[in-house]
Formats: structure tokens, C-alpha cells, sequence
């Protein structure tokens, strides 16, 4: 049996169909966006769970720049000051003017007096009668002992050169002299020889040298110091003498010196110490042994040996 159905029956058909289709429409939407919501959150999960739990969540507290720490300024040292006399050894003058040059270069405020230079013995006496000095440099042991034994001397002495005996004759050698026992040979032929008097520090030592090598030596003069023998040969009234080494640094080149194997017993030793206060000057122990210290080190021994000084 065939069924009809109206025109009103299929409108209404048609009606309720494109109802359904909208309504499962109207679903889809829904669904993608709960969809969306899971995902996302999943997402976050994850990106949570691998983030470094070490690093602190960053604040919206402004930043601020540590004030820097001042370091206080330091006030430098006003450095040595005072006043300095040094007494020397005559042969001591050439090598000395150098170090206290230097030596007054190096720390201005020190103020340096010309040094006294002459025969230490004759230095000693003066000391000890109660002359002022801060320094005192002896050409020998004895001399040092003659002040130290008079109280002067603070703290004790020390060593600080070397010398030995050289034969000095006139530029060129004229006499051709070669030892010692050219000297004797010299002074029997009517040559002229001269020497310190025996009781300066180069005399003794030129006496000592004679007596243990057993050669004659006749001296025409016996002379007050090394400076006095020098001048003797320089001037061409001796034909030779016996004087420090070291002397001869300062002599010029009218001078030579002869080096003989017999020197060597009679080696030098020249002592160093501060001394007691002086009256009636201003007297600084600081400064005179800062000035000990000074020939003692590099700087004082460099110029020491540049002027023919042996070691300590």
C-alpha cells in the first residue's frame, strides 16, 4: 500500500532533520575547545616538570647597583731624615764621594755634610779627643779598636772592604818594574822608594809584606799617608812606592800600579760602625746606620769594587 504525504507533513520532515543537523553542529564546537583545554594544560604540565627548579622565579622588585667600597687613601712615609758626617780613610775618598752622593740622591731628606778623610789613626785621635761624626771608616782594625775602646762606638764594627798593597810608579813604568824583588833591586841602585811611616795602617802593612818575602827594600822617605807617598811619585821626587790599591783610583793617570805576588800577606780588612752620639750636633743613629747599610749592600759594594776594593 502506497502512503502519501502532504506538502505540510514534508515541510515539517525536512524541519526536524535541519533541527538535528544543527544541533549536532552546535556540539562539534564544544568539544574541539574542551579538547583545546586539555591539551593546552598537558602542555604547561610539561613544561613545568622540565624547567630547572635551581633557578628562583625573577621577582618585579627593581634591581640595584652596589655601592662600591672605598679604599682609604694611605699617607706615604715621609722617609729618611737628619743630618750625616762620615770620617774615612783617605783612601776611601774617591769610592766614598760616589756613595754619598748616591746615597744623598736616594733619600733627600738626609742632610750630607762633607766627610772628613785623612789617615785613621790620626781619625781615631780626633774621635776620641771629641770629634763629631756619625760614620766612622778605618784603613784598618786597630784604628776602630782605638775608638770603640773609647766607648764611641754603638753597637759593634763591621768588615766592609778588602785591599792589598800595589807597587806605584810613574805612567808608563819608566824603571820597567815587574815584583817586589825589582823594587829592592831598584832602591840598592840609588832609586828612590818611599813608603807610609810605619805606624800609618799602608806602612805597617808595606813592612809586613818586606819581612815575610825577605826582600830589602831601603825607603828614601817614610811619608804621613798613602795621599803623601802618591804625590811624591807624581811630582817625580820617588821613583816608585808601595800604597793601597784602591788609593790609586783617584790618583789620575800620571800614576800606575804594579800588582805583586807578596801582597797577599798583607790584605787590608777596612771596618764600619756608628758611632755614639756627637756633641753638639744633631745626631741620628737611624741615618748613620741606614748609611752602613747602604756601603754594605749592592749599590755601596758595586762602587767599591769599581774602585779596586776587594770584597769583605
Amino acid at each position: 500500500m502506497t502512503t502519501f504525504r502532504t506538502d505540510q507533513e514534508d515541510r515539517a520532515g525536512r524541519g526536524s532533520r535541519r533541527a538535528a543537523r544543527r544541533a549536532m553542529h552546535d556540539r562539534r564546537p564544544t568539544t574541539s575547545r574542551v579538547r583545546a583545554f586539555v591539551v593546552g594544560t598537558a602542555v604547561l604540565m610539561a613544561l613545568a616538570a622540565c624547567a630547572d627548579p635551581s633557578t628562583p622565579a625573577e621577582t618585579s622588585a627593581p634591581r640595584t647597583t652596589p655601592t662600591p667600597t672605598l679604599t682609604p687613601e694611605v699617607s706615604e712615609s715621609p722617609g729618611l731624615t737628619g743630618e750625616l758626617t762620615v770620617s774615612a780613610a783617605v783612601t776611601l775618598q774617591g769610592a766614598f764621594d760616589q756613595i754619598l752622593a748616591d746615597f744623598g740622591d736616594e733619600f733627600p731628606g738626609v742632610t750630607v755634610e762633607p766627610p772628613v778623610y785623612g789617615a785613621s789613626p790620626a781619625l781615631a785621635t780626633q774621635l776620641v779627643a771629641g770629634g763629631a761624626s756619625d760614620v766612622f771608616a778605618a784603613a784598618d782594625e786597630a784604628s776602630m779598636a782605638t775608638v770603640a775602646g773609647a766607648g764611641l762606638v754603638d753597637g759593634s764594627a763591621t768588615i766592609f772592604a778588602t785591599d792589598a798593597l800595589v807597587i806605584v810608579v810613574p805612567a808608563g813604568n819608566p824603571k820597567n818594574l815587574q815584583s817586589l824583588h825589582d823594587l829592592g833591586v831598584l832602591s840598592d841602585s840609588g832609586g828612590k822608594v818611599v813608603f807610609c811611616a810605619a805606624t800609618e795602617p799602608c806602612g805597617s802593612a808595606a813592612h809586613k809584606v818586606l819581612d815575610t818575602s825577605g826582600v830589602g827594600v831601603r825607603a828614601s822617605s817614610n811619608e804621613p799617608d798613602v795621599q803623601a807617598v802618591l804625590a811624591k811619585v807624581q811630582s817625580g821626587e820617588a821613583d816608585a812606592g808601595l800604597v793601597y790599591r784602591g788609593a790609586l783610583q783617584g790618583a789620575g793617570d800620571a800614576v800606575a800600579g804594579v800588582e805583586f805576588a807578596e801582597s797577599t800577606a798583607a790584605v787590608v780588612r777596612y771596618p764600619i760602625a756608628v758611632l755614639t752620639e756627637p756633641t753638639p750636633r744633631t745626631h741620628s743613629s737611624e741615618v748613620a746606620q741606614a748609611f752602613v747599610d747602604y756601603v754594605l749592600g749592592p749599590q755601596g759594594q758595586a762602587i767599591l769594587a769599581a774602585n779596586g776594593f776587594g770584597a769583605p
